[in-house]
């Protein structure tokens, strides 16, 4: 059982910058594929990035150009670079984690077994 912890949320103003870390009890993180996901009130849970095991990335379009995913296995830990936030990025964020064997990255609910317990962000405006 992999145990996730995310920190780095807050609330900011529009145009501002945070950065998300999610951290894994794990002595295997180089074989997780990585992933963050955004939940906004009222609305599903949605893709933001994802990571492979080798560091190949996915975004969500919204999220293009502003938001940078990355990991350091040395410290077990994924990483969440958000800049120039818009109110509408306002959501929990949750980091999830899935065992993998391939260099894939994953960017469906579905794939991913492990979960943290959400981080806020609120970006007013």
């Amino acid at each position: 059982q992999v145990q996730l912890v995310e920190s780095g949320g807050g609330l900011v103003q529009a145009g501002d910058s945070l950065r998300l870390s999610c951290t894994a009890s794990t002595r295997t993180f180089s074989m997780y594929a990585m992933g963050w996901f955004r939940q906004a009130p009222g609305k599903e849970r949605e893709f933001v990035a994802a990571i492979s095991r080798s560091g190949t990335r996915d975004y969500v379009d919204s999220v293009k150009g502003r938001f940078t995913i990355s990991r350091d296995n040395a410290k077990n830990t994924v990483y969440l670079q958000m800049n120039s936030l818009k109110p509408e990025d306002t959501a929990i964020y949750y980091c999830a984690a899935r065992f993998t064997t391939s260099f894939n990255y994953y960017s469906l609910l579905s794939h991913y077994a492990y979960w943290g317990q959400g981080t806020q962000v609120t970006v007013s405006s």
